[in-house]
C-alpha cells in the first residue's frame, strides 16, 4: 500500500477506524460530520439558486429542438425528464427480506428511462453539450435567445457545427448522452471509454457515427487520455466529468422539477415531513449536482446519502479523509473492479467533493451480489428493470433505519419517519439490451437462490 500524504496506511487506519471494512470491501454506512445546516453551507458554495435557475432557462430554449429531433420527447414538449413512481410490493419485500420496516412512503426516480440516453446522464451531459451549442451560435451570431431553436435542425447548423468536435472520458451512460446529442447536432464527436465500459454502449455509440476510443484502464486514464487530445485541438470541446460546473448544473434542474412531482402526488416535505434521497454515485457530478439542487429547493428537510459500490467507494473515501480528489481507492488496495460499469471509478472528483461536503448526509457502500438481487426483486415486485449500478440506492432506507440511528436521534426523527418519503434515484438500464438485462436478473435469481 502506498504513502499517501506522506503518512502510511497504519496513520490512516487510526485516523478512520471505517477505512479497516472499506479496504476489506465490506459494506459500510458513514455518517458525514462535515454536514452543515442549509444556510451555513449555502454561504461557501460557489454556485447558487440563480445558476441553477440559468441552466433551466437555457434547457427551455432548447426545447423546441429537442420536441423536433428527439420524437419521443414530443408528449412531454422537449422536456427531458423521468417519472416518479411509488414501488409499494418492493418496499414490502425489502422489509421481509431484511425483517425491517421502512417507516414512510418508498419511491423511485426513474432516470433510467429518461428519453434520448435512458439515464442520469441525459440530464447533465445534454445541458452541457446544449450550452456549448448555444455559445458557438450566438458567439457566431447565427442565433439569438428570442429565436425558435427548432431552427438548428438544418443542414446550415449542422454544416457549422462540423467545423468543431467535442470529446468526452466516460464507462459509458456519459458517453452516450454526449454522443448521442452532439452527433444529433453536426458536432464530430469522440468518446474515450474505460475497460469497464460494456460493448454495447461502444457499439450503440459507433451506430450514431461517433468516434469510440477504448482504454484498458480504468475510468481516470480514458478522462486523463481525453483531456490531453482535446487540448491538443483548438476547435474541440471538452466535457470534463471530474470538473465541470456545467454538468453539476444540469444536473440540478431535476431538484425543482422533483418538487413539481411530489406536489403533483400529493407529497408533502416539511419540518414534519423529512424527504430521504438515495444517489448511486461514481465520480461525484450526477449525484453531487442532484443533491446540491435538492438542498437548495428543500434546505434542512431533504437528506441525501450517496451509494457505491464496495469496490469503488471513492467519494466515500475523498470525503471522509478530507483529501477528496488526492486520494484514490488503488491507494489502499482496493481494486475498482465492480459491475456497476457506471460507478466504476477510482479516484473522486474534488470540484464535486467540496462543494457538497456541507451538504451531504452521508454515504454506505453495497455488494456488487445485493446489487444483482435487487435487480431481480425489482422486477418480480414492480416490472421495472434498471441496470446493476442503478440498484445501489434502493438498499439506502434499511442501511439507514439499521445502521443510521445517530443520525435519526440527531435530528429528532423518532416520532416523524412515518411521515417522511424515501426516494431512491434509479440511475440507468432503459437502453440495456433485452438479452444483457436477461442475463442480470438470472444472476440475481442464482444468487438469491
Amino acid at each position: 500500500m502506498k504513502i499517501v500524504k506522506g503518512k502510511g496506511i497504519q496513520t490512516w487506519l487510526k485516523q478512520y477506524p471505517l477505512l479497516n471494512k472499506l479496504i476489506s470491501t465490506e459494506e459500510v454506512f458513514w455518517l458525514n460530520p462535515n454536514l452543515k445546516k442549509f444556510e451555513a453551507a449555502s454561504l461557501t458554495s460557489p454556485l447558487t439558486f440563480e445558476d441553477v435557475r440559468d441552466a433551466e432557462e437555457r434547457l427551455k430554449r432548447f426545447t423546441p429542438y429537442i420536441a423536433k429531433v428527439f420524437p419521443e420527447t414530443r408528449k412531454t414538449n422537449g422536456i427531458i425528464e423521468s417519472p416518479l413512481v411509488r414501488i409499494p410490493s418492493m418496499k414490502q419485500s425489502m422489509e421481509k427480506h431484511s425483517q425491517q420496516p421502512i417507516a414512510g412512503e418508498l419511491l423511485l426516480k426513474c432516470d433510467s428511462h429518461l428519453p434520448i440516453s435512458g439515464s442520469i446522464k441525459a440530464r447533465g451531459g445534454i445541458y452541457e453539450v446544449l450550452k456549448h451549442t448555444e455559445e458557438l451560435a450566438l458567439q457566431h451570431q447565427l442565433l439569438t435567445v428570442s429565436d425558435d431553436y427548432s431552427i438548428l435542425d438544418s443542414d446550415l447548423f449542422r454544416t457549422f457545427f462540423s467545423k468543431y468536435s467535442i470529446a468526452v472520458g466516460s464507462t459509458g451512460n456519459l458517453g452516450l448522452s454526449i454522443g448521442i446529442m452532439s452527433a444529433k447536432l453536426g458536432f464530430k464527436v469522440t468518446v474515450h471509454m474505460s475497460a469497464d465500459a460494456k460493448q454495447w454502449k461502444k457499439d450503440l455509440l459507433r451506430s450514431k457515427n461517433v468516434t469510440v476510443i477504448e482504454y484498458e484502464e480504468d475510468y481516470s486514464k480514458a478522462v486523463e487520455e481525453g483531456r490531453i487530445q482535446a487540448n491538443a485541438d483548438p476547435s474541440c470541446y471538452f466535457v470534463d466529468d471530474e470538473n465541470s460546473h456545467d454538468l453539476f448544473l444540469g444536473y440540478a434542474v431535476a431538484a425543482s422539477r422533483l418538487k413539481k412531482q411530489l406536489e403533483d402526488l400529493e407529497i408533502k416535505v416539511d419540518e414534519n415531513h423529512p424527504l430521504f434521497v438515495y444517489l448511486p454515485c461514481g465520480v461525484g457530478g450526477g449525484p453531487g449536482g442532484i443533491a446540491f439542487g435538492l438542498k437548495l429547493v428543500f434546505q434542512d428537510h431533504v437528506h441525501c446519502f450517496f451509494a457505491e459500490p464496495t469496490h469503488s467507494p471513492c467519494m466515500l473515501l475523498g470525503l471522509m479523509t478530507g483529501l477528496h480528489d488526492q486520494i484514490a481507492v488503488q491507494d489502499i488496495g482496493i481494486d475498482n473492479i465492480t459491475d456497476a460499469d457506471g460507478l466504476a471509478v477510482g479516484r473522486p472528483s474534488g470540484f464535486v467533493g467540496n462543494i457538497i461536503e456541507p451538504f451531504l448526509s452521508g454515504s454506505y457502500t453495497i455488494s456488487d451480489e445485493q446489487l444483482y438481487q435487487l435487480l431481480k426483486e425489482l422486477v418480480d415486485t414492480e416490472g421495472i428493470y434498471l441496470e446493476p449500478s442503478a440498484l445501489a440506492g434502493m438498499i439506502g432506507p434499511i442501511k439507514l433505519r439499521k445502521e443510521g440511528t445517530d443520525y435519526l436521534k440527531r435530528h429528532n426523527f423518532a416520532e416523524m419517519m412515518s411521515n417522511g418519503t424515501h426516494i431512491v434515484w434509479g440511475t440507468g438500464g432503459n437502453m440495456v439490451p433485452k438479452e444483457m438485462m436477461m442475463q442480470y436478473y438470472q444472476k440475481g435469481l442464482d444468487l438469491s437462490v
